[in-house]
C-alpha cells in the first residue's frame, strides 16, 4: 500500500495563513466578518483568525449537505447568526475544488446584503471547476489528487493532522483508517 506523502507541511501551512492573514486585514481595514464552512474549515479558519491583525474579526459558522447527485439541490443545515449587512464578509473554506458549493453559500450569503463578500480557500483545485468563482484569497492551488489532514477528512479520520498529505482515494475508500497508525505514530509516511 502507498503511504500518503505530505503536500503542504507545517511551515508551508504557516506561511499560507501568514500570507493569507495579512491580505485579508489589509483589504478590510474597517474588519471582516469570517464565515467558516463546517466542518472542513475549522482548523484552517482558527489560525486564519489569529493570524489577521490590527482589524476586528467576527466568525460564524455554516453548514450545508452535499449535494444530491440526482437534483443538484444542498440545503442549509446549520446558519449563520451573525447580520451581515453592511459588513466585509470572506467565506473560509478548506478546498474549493467544482466551485459549487462555495458559488451556492455565495449566492445566499449575498442576499444578506453584505457590504463585500470575498472567498478565502486554504486548497484550490482549478482543475476541476464547473461554475466560474472568484477566489480571491488562494492558499495554494493544487492538482487534482486526494488530500487529508489540517481539516480535510475521510469518514471523519485525519482532520486534526497538522499537515495536508496527497493519499491514495481507493486506499481510504476501501478502509477509512489504513493510514491511521501511520499518521498518528510520528514515523514518516514517505
Amino acid at each position: 500500500m502507498p503511504a500518503p506523502t505530505p503536500l503542504l507541511g507545517r511551515d508551508d501551512l504557516a506561511a499560507i495563513v501568514t500570507r493569507l492573514g495579512a491580505e485579508i486585514a489589509a483589504d478590510h481595514p474597517d474588519g471582516v466578518v469570517l464565515v467558516g464552512v463546517l466542518k472542513g474549515s475549522m482548523i484552517f479558519l482558527a489560525d486564519l483568525a489569529r493570524a489577521i491583525r490590527d482589524i476586528d474579526v467576527a466568525i460564524d459558522f455554516i453548514a450545508i449537505s452535499r449535494f444530491a447527485p440526482d437534483s443538484g439541490r444542498v440545503r442549509i443545515l446549520k446558519d449563520i447568526e451573525l447580520d451581515l449587512a453592511g459588513r466585509d464578509v470572506v467565506v473560509v473554506e478548506d478546498m474549493v475544488d467544482t466551485g459549487l458549493t462555495a458559488n451556492y453559500l455565495c449566492r445566499q450569503l449575498a442576499e444578506r446584503n453584505p457590504r463585500r463578500l470575498d472567498v478565502c480557500t486554504l486548497l484550490d483545485r482549478p482543475v476541476r471547476r464547473i461554475v466560474p468563482l472568484d477566489v480571491r484569497y488562494r492558499g495554494a492551488e493544487i492538482p487534482d489528487v486526494f488530500v487529508l489532514g489540517y481539516g480535510l477528512h475521510l469518514a471523519e479520520l485525519y482532520r486534526n493532522l497538522d499537515q495536508v498529505y496527497e493519499a491514495d482515494r481507493r486506499v481510504v475508500q476501501a478502509d477509512p483508517g489504513a493510514y491511521v497508525a501511520s499518521l498518528y505514530d510520528g514515523a514518516d509516511p514517505g
